[in-house]
């Protein structure tokens, strides 16, 4: 068997690829929010190969939203926590111009970003009024696959 073969960034890929996120974050913190709204809804969906995180009125109408992709992260990279951390800070500066400060939050998935975008979300100064976990349980499920015989 051969051997297998390790991908390496170098300095000068890795100061590229950070320029790029902080690029696209700044791309994404441009667009503004039109409406001024005194409370809002967070929504984080976490799976294992993206996070998406929108942000909306108390009607459900989306005022912002931005994932681990439109920040330029690529692969498994964009489910990362760091990559969440980085969405809720571009979502941030979005924000400051709405001027909403308090939030109910839901969070649905399992994946990596799921926990540091909400540490991330009230480091940035922003109230919670709820958390609430929406991820799909099922309840007993299909019926599984019968014994194998060898």
């Amino acid at each position: 068997m051969g051997k297998k073969k390790q991908a390496v960034q170098t300095k000068e890929e890795m100061l590229q690829s950070t320029d790029k996120v902080e690029e696209a974050s700044a791309k994404v913190a441009q667009g503004a929010v039109t409406k001024s709204v005194a409370s809002g809804r967070l929504y984080i969906k976490a799976t294992y190969n993206n996070t998406i995180i929108s942000i909306t009125d108390e009607k459900g109408n989306v005022l912002a939203w931005a994932s681990g992709g439109s920040l330029g992260f690529a692969g498994p990279k964009k489910a990362t926590p760091f990559a969440a951390s980085k969405i809720i800070t571009a979502l941030a500066e979005k924000l400051r111009k709405a001027n909403i400060g308090q939030f109910a939050v839901y969070v649905n998935g399992i994946g990596g970003g799921r926990d540091s975008a909400l540490r991330s979300f009230g480091a940035q100064g922003f109230t919670f009024t709820s958390i609430t976990d929406v991820t799909p349980v099922p309840h007993n499920g299909p019926r599984p696959p019968k014994r194998r015989r060898v």
